[in-house]
């Protein structure tokens, strides 16, 4: 069972080696490349200020995150939901990955090595050399609705890029979004073709014809084993 868990954050800014801090986690389990419908979601008090030019981008001001639990009270829950097996799937990883396992070990969380990563953003690029591969543009590409993502936000980035993700292995399976028992009912429908056949149709010689045929065999074919 391959077990995956594409998620993504919020911030309140580039780097945490300069104090910036993680706001927002959010989160979808795959089991085998679909979707279980479990997810996780969690804002976070920064316990710092927020810049007006990054609350611009994802709305969370501190004035709201302030009520919200620190990211040592929200670390263990993260930690359970990815659990032991989960791999870890981000789009451009090194920035979400630098913010989880700064604020990790700086709390005394065991960090998360990167062969549990995978970024979706280096794969677009190879599958896409030269174009816009920003999370937008590849929901354009794929047909992706993305129109109620108005301001980045954890949850709904972490849901588009489960979408995305498996676009880039090739496409969903059909009955990815069935539920157990709606799969159950799926059925290989049997093609049958089915052809009409044309009556028989038939030539009748007249008498002149017959003898004149008789006639050409008689003195064409001497030997012919038909007529002995």
């Amino acid at each position: 069972m391959l077990r995956e868990i594409v998620f993504d954050t919020e911030t309140t800014g580039l780097n945490p080696e300069e104090g910036d801090k993680l706001v927002e986690i959010g989160a979808v389990e795959l089991i085998n490349h679909i979707p279980t419908g479990k997810t996780y979601h969690q804002y976070i008090n920064p316990d710092r200020d927020v810049p007006e030019e990054v609350v611009k981008v994802h709305g969370l001001t501190r004035e709201f995150l302030k009520d919200f639990p620190k990211m040592s009270e929200v670390a263990p829950s993260f930690i359970d939901f990815v659990g032991d097996d989960g791999i870890l799937v981000a789009h451009n990883a090194s920035f979400d990955m630098n913010f989880i396992n700064h604020e990790f070990k700086h709390l005394g969380f065991k960090t998360y090595s990167w062969d549990r990563v995978i970024d979706t953003l280096e794969i677009a690029r190879n599958k896409f050399p030269g174009a816009r591969n920003n999370l937008d543009a590849l929901c354009r590409r794929f047909n992706i609705d993305n129109s109620k993502r108005t301001k980045h936000g954890a949850l709904l980035d972490a849901e588009l890029l489960a979408e995305v993700y498996l676009e880039l292995l090739g496409g969903a399976e059909p009955t990815m979004s069935l539920s157990s028992e709606e799969k159950k009912e799926v059925k290989k429908i049997e093609v049958v073709h089915t052809t009409t056949a044309r009556p028989a149709r038939t030539f009748p010689l007249s008498e002149e014809d017959q003898k004149a045929h008789e006639e050409f065999l008689a003195s064409k074919l001497k030997e012919a084993i038909w007529l002995k």
